[in-house]
């Protein structure tokens, strides 16, 4: 799949961190990762941890598929509501989805802290009502996460809104619990760690035919060779659904636009992660080098060629967005790209095994809640090939 435009902010910024080489003879191991992205990183990087050899393979570069075009934004607010899931999922799978965001938040802030250059930093979160008559929906959420202690959250009024943030919005919901992180470098820097502890990675390498025999998993290569494993794990984003006999995802396409570096460090209260009601919603965050992004504008279709075209018209919309927020700052788009995303009929990811494919575990996480899913998914999978009880592992399971 085409998942992105050329130039995205983090693959501008940094490169290529490093250079893996491609497979060139027959390999085994006990678990093989086939996508070298941040949720095939953290899943890696928590297995190998564990004492499992670990083989990582991937047809691009890598990080260099979704995970150089993300927004890095942590949060634990699912794009599906509370108070929707709820009626969705049921009170106790729909609370406790929240719940394990809110902690892999922790967790990961716990596996930045061993790493350089990754710019995990703590967040608010802000919410606010786009329009008024979203604003008893987003009541609704904040007394639902006040009745389940869900974060420490406040509700804002108008003229909260207007004091904190100085833009005009009827009702918002503030959250303390959110954060910012660099897929990209945070990636490669999982990755380092790993191979530390003997993961081997491959990129530029194909996988062109996958067999389930009784006690392992043989992948056939593009050149020729073989990787045998006795498990194996497929975290390749988007482009998984070509292994998943039913449809699981939806797609659509994603803007976004990074300004020129201010020559200040505030711009709004705590530089809190910002976004809306509305569907699509746009959304907002800071960076390390002062600078303001802002992505949104979806468009519910996958058509790499139209996507690209619409950059340009896309990327002053959301500059249009940003003025009419902040007109006092003096914000000159930088950099834009364009990305492709996938929902889900709920939200939640999908994380464990299907009967068709033998020996073999998803970490998928769709929507707009990827890095923090792409860390329940290395819990989980973790605790699927050990063996340990897991209450929560139905919650994301393809038979909810």
């Amino acid at each position: 799949m085409d998942l992105r435009s050329h130039y995205p902010y983090w693959l501008l910024r940094h490169g290529i961190v490093k250079i893996y080489p491609s497979v060139t003879e027959s390999l085994r191991a006990d678990i093989a990762i086939i996508g070298s992205g941040i949720t095939g990183a953290l899943v890696a990087h928590r297995l190998c941890k564990e004492g499992f050899d670990v083989v990582m393979v991937d047809k691009r570069h890598v990080g260099q598929g979704s995970t150089a075009a993300s927004t890095c934004l942590l949060q634990y607010e699912i794009d599906t509501p509370l108070h929707k899931l709820i009626h969705m999922v049921g009170e106790r799978s729909a609370v406790r989805s929240y719940e394990l965001c809110l902690e892999a938040i922790d967790t990961l802030g716990k596996i930045a802290n061993n790493f350089r250059h990754v710019e995990f930093v703590r967040k608010p979160s802000f919410q606010f009502a786009s329009f008024k008559r979203h604003v008893a929906d987003l009541k609704k959420e904040y007394l639902l996460r006040r009745k389940y202690d869900i974060s420490s959250v406040h509700w804002l009024t108008e003229s909260d809104v207007a004091d904190r943030f100085s833009f005009h919005a009827p009702a918002g919901l503030l959250s303390h619990d959110g954060a910012q992180i660099n897929a990209y470098r945070m990636t490669h820097s999982l990755l380092y760690a790993a191979q530390r502890q003997g993961l081997r990675v491959y990129d530029n390498t194909l996988v062109t035919a996958i067999r389930h025999h009784r006690q392992s998993v043989e992948l056939t290569l593009d050149s020729g060779c073989r990787l045998t494993a006795r498990k194996l794990i497929i975290s390749c984003g988007y482009e998984s659904q070509a292994f998943i006999p039913k449809k699981i995802e939806s797609f659509h396409s994603t803007y976004v636009i990074i300004s020129e570096p201010f020559n200040h460090t505030h711009f709004w209260y705590k530089n809190a992660l910002i976004w809306e009601t509305a569907n699509p919603y746009i959304y907002l965050r800071t960076t390390s080098d002062n600078r303001i992004l802002i992505g949104g504008k979806d468009d519910a279709f996958y058509n790499p060629e139209k996507r690209d075209r619409k950059l340009n018209q896309k990327a002053l919309q959301l500059q249009q967005s940003f003025c009419k927020l902040f007109p006092h700052l003096n914000f000159k788009t930088d950099f834009s790209w364009a990305g492709t995303f996938c929902g889900t009929k709920d939200g939640l990811p999908y994380i464990g095994s299907i009967p068709q494919r033998p020996h073999t575990y998803f970490a998928l996480g769709f929507g707009g809640n990827g890095i923090t899913f792409g860390q329940i998914a290395a819990d989980f999978i973790c605790d699927m090939l050990l063996q340990r009880k897991n209450k929560d592992l139905q919650l994301f399971s393809f038979t909810r």
